[in-house]
């Protein structure tokens, strides 16, 4: 796929001045290229503690992940978000189970049959989604944007151009563009838009929801075994990728405003990045942590991969009435917080 720049990075840049709802301002800048550097918190500090107030999102996609994945120790700050938040190893997917349609049901809140994605690589002549997206309604409902960081050229595919949502891609085709890399264009975004210049306002209101696809353990298992020594070192590589951007985000006091969600396209032994995939659905770790979230809970109500996008509004405390699928999974929240849920999503 042929790329707009030396980094082999696609890049839809976006910020908005929203004074009321359905009133926009939109221009458009590039992201600066200076890599800055933070201290690392000090162990325990990952995880974003108890609070009750969520004005932003974090929501890591991963690859090649169950919870069976976990029993070797290799991702400790994953571990740790589970054990502080709530948690369902079994969220149901959509056939087919592979990266594109699985991650157009994410984020569109529709199954297959009605977003129409049933391919698996980029695809030109067939343009992006005519589906809204959990993106669209984020700035609908409530003026929010969001940054998208993908590690596929697949995933090009749903990088629609909107003067609220900013994308990168770094994708497979290029060997140095893996999760150290992604971290890093995650840290220029996060530069440039508290630096005063080219997004022109603070950071504390870019993004509401970050979304980042680390794909490297999925990659690993299907190359080398998922037994092999390869895929528990990738396991680590995306782990501390995690840790990086809570860093990230603690660094610039937003973590304990913050909700994480985290879910992957693929299970352990599973290839998202295949073109056949297996006759029935996976069912798929979904965990969520953080500002907001009840603490050391299993998730008793059925979820599906689809429930992300309206769960993801209820945690910015915004209504849809949309006729998305995608549905609240309410039990997540803390009791505090559960009297002043906004109306569920509408569903058909």
């Amino acid at each position: 796929m042929k790329q707009a720049d030396h980094r082999h990075v696609m890049t839809h840049r976006s910020s908005r001045i929203c004074t009321r709802l359905g009133a926009l301002l939109a221009c458009w800048l590039a992201i600066g290229a200076s890599t800055p550097v933070y201290a690392t918190p000090p162990a325990g500090e990952a995880a974003a503690p108890l609070n009750s107030v969520t004005e932003h999102v974090i929501l890591f996609v991963l690859e090649g992940f169950s919870q069976d994945s976990l029993k070797s120790g290799a991702m400790p700050v994953l571990s740790k978000l589970v054990k502080e938040g709530s948690v369902t190893w079994s969220a149901n997917t959509v056939q087919p189970a592979l990266r594109l349609p699985m991650m157009a049901s994410l984020v569109t809140g529709l199954p297959v049959e009605k977003h129409g994605i049933t391919w698996n690589s980029f695809e030109f002549s067939r343009g992006y989604p005519r589906a809204p997206s959990l993106f669209d309604y984020l700035d609908v409902a409530g003026g929010r944007d969001s940054a998208v960081f993908f590690m596929d050229e697949a995933l090009y595919q749903l990088a629609k151009p909107a003067p609220y949502t900013d994308y990168q891609l770094c994708g497979a085709l290029r060997p140095e563009c893996g999760a150290q890399k992604l971290v890093a264009y995650i840290q220029q975004y996060f530069q440039k838009a508290s630096s005063g210049h080219g997004y022109g306002h603070a950071v504390h209101a870019l993004p509401h929801l970050l979304v980042v696809h680390l794909p490297e353990a999925g990659r690993a298992g299907v190359l080398h075994g998922w037994n092999s020594k390869e895929y528990q070192q990738a396991l680590q590589t995306v782990d501390t990728a995690m840790k990086s951007v809570l860093d990230l985000f603690n660094h610039y006091n937003l973590l304990d405003r913050t909700a994480i969600l985290v879910t992957t396209l693929s299970t352990k032994g599973n290839d998202a990045g295949g073109e056949t995939t297996q006759a029935e659905a996976p069912a798929v770790p979904w965990i969520v942590s953080g500002a907001g979230i009840a603490r050391g809970q299993v998730i008793r109500q059925p979820v599906s991969i689809i429930d992300t996008g309206a769960t993801v509004m209820r945690m910015l405390k915004m209504e849809t009435h949309t006729e998305w699928d995608s549905k609240v999974i309410e039990e997540i929240f803390q009791n505090d917080t559960a009297a002043r849920a906004v109306p569920r999503a509408k569903k058909r």
